[in-house]
């Protein structure tokens, strides 16, 4: 077992609890990421593929979206059924996501001082890294019970708890 995971969620739900509103809360962001992509007019960039044109970049935010609500409902499927296969690629995709959320942060916000707008350079590196913050607790609740899921299926059929073990 890994030495320091976490035992509950916000120091008073279950870890389950938890990663069940961290799959939940994913879904419902993509879903509304999807909405603003497709409904509002904004100028969305990558950073290393600038030469895209508009439509491409769109529907590369969209599949990523979706792909992520997949992801997402699997997850939630395998905290159900406790079943920490279906939850593997959710973390991998999370440690990932945290990765590129922090790029992003720092990037635009760079951007910002950059051009002179100091005000939103700040905004952004203050609610961008609060974002970060969250976003990471709510990945490690996730990790601590994929953790304990997995740790719980290496034991033998009868070390298990009581109340875990199948009755036939």
């Amino acid at each position: 077992m890994a030495k320091y995971l976490l035992k509950t969620c916000c120091a008073c739900g279950s870890l389950r609890t938890g990663t069940i509103i961290a799959g939940v809360a994913a879904i419902i962001l993509s879903i509304l990421g999807i909405i603003v992509v497709l409904a509002v007019r904004v100028d969305l960039k990558t950073i290393v593929f600038d030469w895209l044109p508009k439509w491409a970049v769109h529907l590369i935010i969209v599949l990523n979206l979706v792909m992520t609500i997949i992801l997402s409902i699997l997850m939630v499927i395998g905290v159900a059924k406790r079943n920490w296969y279906l939850m593997i690629p959710w973390v991998v995709l999370g440690g990932m996501l945290a990765v590129g959320l922090l790029v992003s942060i720092l990037i635009n916000s760079i951007k910002f001082y950059i051009d002179g707008d100091n005000l939103n350079g700040t905004l952004w590196l203050v609610l961008g890294l609060l974002s970060l913050v969250v976003y990471c607790y709510m990945w490690y609740v996730s990790f601590s019970f994929f953790s304990n899921l997995r740790e719980e299926s290496d034991k033998g059929k009868y070390s298990r708890d009581p109340f875990r073990r199948q009755r036939i």
